[in-house]
């Protein structure tokens, strides 16, 4: 097995075609380091994955709390077993579905292993790791709905724990009692099927075909807790050779939906062929972005891409069968059918990256997503195997919907996406009291309780967005409604702070009021959503000209934002905030509401202050180690951010079909459109002094501060002239 690797390199100057060619391998998906952002609060996995497939088989090395919402931690000693499925980045623990853990003649204490960190290795569709007190080797690869693993046994004997029970929970007594139903057949002795009601995040089934490249001759029952309600077993194998492989296909329909998923997928034993072929399917979506730079920055920029497409998932069967959230079996006449959406975080620079470079898989998205609302009466909040958790505030697949529908993604209906748009912001659900947010024109602190400011900020924008919809549609009344909605947010703006602050149902300020206090909703208590007061302020991504006015003017705006990025004051915490991270005074990049902070300079014109800032988050927020990044990566957010901001613009306004130009970070790339076209970028001169830009040019035209999605869709090339010194432009977005 090949060893782990992340080698740093130098920075490359020169930039071009010809360099190109020399310095980007064909196969991308070799610089993409799944290890990355598995230690510290990164909460990624290092198994096997498809793009955007179902099943990601990998390492568990714990399965209970939130250090383990992914399953894996790299800091942690020994691997449990290994999961057919997992989040990639989440704060909320959830999956991890049917353990399994080979082991020879001996094995670690509960079956659990250390392992040689010189022998793990990660690669995008394949894993591999040896399990020093168990004695085997390990290797697993996938299809979009099927596990395959391969075992070599070291010693004699052939053994493979399962645990059925299994999964990521957020403490030890969920995990005990999380399964509410479960079934297991031994159909043959090479075959087991079975199914699993659970709960967790979301209450979801799951149906399960197991094979063996070799009859079981033994089983035994593992006693586990008297509240479990799927056993845990050993299964031994009879004498052979050294290797025994292992296929598990999982459906949400039903185990003979499984089956036909398996023969249609993997329906013989090329472990080689599998793993091949899905380098070859990562290497195609990777092809679309080539890059020149160094070996760090095709390591963390390949990295990042990858990450971005481990999710959504496509959880429609083979057939196109899937189950939907009010538990009834549909087809998907697409055949596909996606979830897992983290639309909280996604909104904001994942979404926008799938419509502008996936505009195909963006739209098969949206149109599922309303589906999802035609089902449960409103879009879907935070989605998991196409059941709602409700989880973060907002409704966010509204900016996603209104934003494929202003680009006209093919195949989706504009009338059908406002009418779900209109209902999920009128028709009140859980955390969606719009009767009161029309009444004050906010959420008042005494009766929403929790989150008041943040949610009312992100509602302002979700009204925006419906209103920029409607008035495309020529629906007056309704862009007029919306638009009023959209201006809340000045009610709660304390022009004595110039701060967001909490405003009581009479009208009266929050007091005392603790502008650096961290809230986070249901562990902490407070106004804000993860952040406090200095973070939530800058959340007007749709009326940056208001939100100037309100501080004052131009300058008094700037000094503002200077201050979120050097006032370190820290406020007494009580309750858990562990997602407020990679700070730069006030401002936390490891927390999606910051993303777009640092591109407000810029938009106002004060372009090198965006420079500088972002240069400093990629040289200490993204780099390519295990705890290389800051904060969740949060369904591909984290990574989304990265990438818009290495190429040197980002989506402040994620419907507006506009990006405020930053600073690039990558001396080149080449885009393939979808359309055909080519959109090359090249940042001339880029250094680690030359970190400001100089002149902005798109194909040969002055470009000033915004470039545009006709401009990016029409191909050429995004010229920066890039300086060692501070140039400040004063055209304001």
């Amino acid at each position: 097995m090949e060893p782990y690797r992340s080698s740093p390199g130098t920075l490359i100057l020169l930039v071009g075609i010809a360099l190109m060619a020399l310095s980007c391998s064909r196969d991308l998906a070799g610089y993409a380091d799944p290890l990355i952002g598995t230690a510290y609060t990164g909460h990624t996995f290092p198994g096997a994955a498809r793009p955007f497939g179902f099943v990601q088989p990998g390492p568990h090395t714990g399965n209970f709390g939130w250090e383990h919402c992914s399953g894996y931690n790299n800091d942690d000693p020994r691997i449990w077993g290994f999961g057919q499925n997992h989040l990639n980045g989440t704060g909320i623990p959830d999956l991890g579905d049917l353990m399994m853990m080979p082991f020879s003649e001996r094995s670690g204490p509960r079956f659990r292993s250390s392992w040689d960190k010189e022998t793990e290795y990660a690669v995008p569709g394949y894993y591999s790791v040896s399990l020093t007190e168990n004695d085997v080797n390990v290797e697993i690869t996938c299809t979009k709905h099927t596990a395959v693993h391969r075992y070599h046994y070291e010693g004699a004997a052939r053994n493979l724990y399962i645990d059925f029970q299994s999964a990521q929970t957020s403490s030890e007594h969920q995990y005990d009692t999380h399964v509410l139903d479960a079934r297991v057949n031994f159909e043959s002795p090479s075959t087991v099927t079975g199914y699993a009601n659970v709960t967790g995040w979301v209450q979801r089934r799951y149906y399960y075909v197991i094979e063996f490249s070799s009859p079981v001759t033994g089983k035994e029952i593992v006693p586990g807790n008297p509240s479990n309600k799927a056993p845990k077993y050993v299964l031994r194998f009879g004498p052979g050779d050294n290797d025994i492989m292992v296929k598990v296909a999982i459906s949400t329909v039903g185990i003979d939906e499984a089956r036909a998923n398996l023969a249609a997928e993997v329906p013989d034993w090329n472990f080689d062929r599998v793993r091949s072929d899905a380098r070859d399917e990562w290497n195609r979506y990777f092809s679309m972005i080539e890059i020149s730079g160094t070996e760090e920055q095709k390591t963390n920029f390949y990295t990042s891409f990858y990450h971005l497409l481990l999710q959504p998932n496509d959880i429609a069967d083979a057939s196109g069968s899937y189950r939907g959230a009010d538990d009834k079996v549909y087809c998907a006449e697409s055949g596909h059918y996606y979830s897992t959406f983290s639309l909280w975080d996604t909104f904001r620079a994942a979404h926008p990256f799938y419509s502008l470079f996936m505009p195909d898989k963006a739209s098969d998205m949206v149109n599922d997503m309303l589906v999802h609302s035609d089902v449960q009466g409103f879009l879907p909040i935070w989605a998991l195997w196409g059941k709602e958790n409700y989880c973060m505030i907002g409704n966010h697949a509204v900016p996603v919907v209104v934003d494929a529908c202003l680009k006209n993604l093919a195949g989706v209906d504009k009338e059908d996406a406002y009418r779900a748009v209109k209902k999920s912001l009128t028709q009140p659900h859980y955390r969606s009291e719009w009767d009161i947010y029309d009444r004050y024109g906010y959420f008042p602190y005494d009766i929403i309780r929790e989150e008041s400011v943040s949610r009312t900020l992100e509602c302002c924008y979700d009204d925006y967005c419906a209103a920029m919809l409607a008035g495309d549609l020529g629906y007056d009344e309704d862009y007029a409604f919306f638009m009023e909605r959209a201006g809340f947010y000045r009610n709660l703006f304390d022009t004595e702070n110039r701060l967001a602050r909490g405003r009581d149902s009479k009208g009266a300020w929050r007091t005392p009021f603790d502008k650096f206090h961290l809230s986070h909703g249901g562990t902490s208590g407070g106004d804000y959503t993860e952040g406090n007061a200095w973070q939530y302020t800058w959340h007007i991504m749709h009326d940056i000209d208001g939100l100037v006015d309100l501080m004052g003017g131009r300058e008094n705006f700037i000094t503002k934002l200077d201050s979120l990025f050097i006032i370190d004051t820290k406020a007494d915490v009580t309750g858990f905030v562990g997602d407020v991270t990679g700070l730069i005074g006030q401002y936390a990049h490891g927390n999606e509401p910051s993303h777009h902070v640092a591109y407000l300079y810029s938009a106002v014109g004060e372009g090198a202050r965006t420079a500088e800032i972002v240069r400093e988050i990629f040289d200490r927020f993204y780099s390519p180690r295990p705890d290389g990044l800051c904060g969740n990566d949060d369904c591909g957010q984290m990574s989304a951010w990265y990438m818009f901001s290495a190429m040197g613009f980002y989506p402040v306004d994620s419907i507006s079909g506009e990006y405020i130009v930053g600073a690039p970070q990558i001396p080149y790339f080449k885009v393939k459109l979808p359309n055909g076209k080519v959109l090359k970028i090249t940042a001339e001169n880029l250094s680690e002094s030359n970190r400001y830009v100089k002149n902005v040019t798109f194909n040969g035209i002055p470009a000033g501060n915004v470039i545009t999605y006709s401009q990016i869709m029409s191909g050429g090339e995004l010229r920066f002239e890039m300086t060692d010194r501070q140039c400040v432009h004063t055209e304001i977005y």
